[in-house]
């Protein structure tokens, strides 16, 4: 059997992001969601999952140690002079080294409020995955799986897409790019699966960041392997004006229009596609 499912990540970002998210789940394709602990726009996100605006997703911490301010204080390596994470880039070569004790403490704290804020908030966490991947980077994924286990989470993603050498549409740092979380990904499911962490089988979405249209889905739907697959996806609206670290854009609303379009939803059904949430892999 076929699985298919569609988690939309950075849910609390923007409202314009979060109203595309709520879109694409009120008409059944998106399946789960990845929420941003320290999102801007976390407030209006839980507004819209009181209101039922998530019924019958999976709801992840969308861990975030690279972007924005964090909810602990006082961290000695996440965070620059101004009390805010690094930036994608040098966060991730922060986290490439493994063994700085003091690093992984303050991953280990950080980790532990961003999952507390959302279960203190009433949300049923299914699974945890991490802005920018970087829970599988070498300095986090021991202490971000630890700590997930501590607080009962027992599901996570694994970003170990296979990104073909020769994929001509992606420009060459976003090939690098996708090929490190791929690479990081592989070595965290043999680690994962050690500590009782379940994930999917197969996971897409690396190769088709920015570029994903409806073409990409429908010929996706036809060619998925047997088992559970996550396909990322970030759709959105574009908001009126800037927004935390320009999350929703044209980008973004062409995915979601792409992600509505009724021949997505028919391609899955001749595949005999069944769509699913995170709740579906046992731990």
């Amino acid at each position: 059997m076929r699985r298919l499912i569609v988690n939309a990540d950075d849910l609390g970002a923007d409202e314009a992001r979060n109203e595309g998210i709520f879109e694409a789940i009120r008409a059944g394709v998106v399946t789960s969601a990845s929420i941003l602990p320290n999102g801007p726009a976390l407030r209006h996100a839980l507004e819209g999952i009181r209101s039922g605006r998530c019924e019958g997703v999976s709801l992840a911490v969308h861990l975030n140690l690279s972007e924005g301010r964090p909810l602990a204080a006082n961290l000695a390596r996440l965070v620059g002079p101004d009390g805010n994470f690094l930036g994608k880039a040098a966060a991730h070569r922060q986290l490439m080294t493994a063994g700085d004790v003091v690093l992984e403490a303050d991953i280990a704290r950080e980790a532990a409020l961003q999952i507390g804020r959302l279960l203190d908030a009433g949300i049923a966490v299914s699974h945890i995955d991490g802005h920018q991947h970087v829970h599988v980077f070498p300095a986090a994924l021991g202490a971000v799986t630890e700590t997930a286990k501590a607080f009962g989470i027992a599901r996570m993603r694994i970003p170990d897409e296979a990104v073909p050498p020769d994929e001509d549409a992606l420009e060459e740092n976003l090939r690098e790019e996708a090929r490190r979380f791929a690479s990081l990904g592989r070595e965290a499911r043999l680690r994962l699966a050690a500590a009782g962490i379940a994930s999917s089988d197969h996971f897409l979405g690396l190769a088709l960041k920015g570029r994903l249209d409806l073409e990409q889905l429908v010929e996706l739907a036809g060619t998925l392997p047997e088992g559970t697959t996550e396909l990322m996806v970030h759709p959105g609206r574009v908001p009126a004006r800037d927004a935390f670290s320009a999350f929703s854009s044209a980008d973004r609303e062409r995915e979601l229009e792409a992600l509505l379009h009724p021949r997505f939803r028919l391609a899955l059904q001749a595949a005999g596609v069944v769509l699913v949430s995170f709740r579906e892999i046992g731990p």
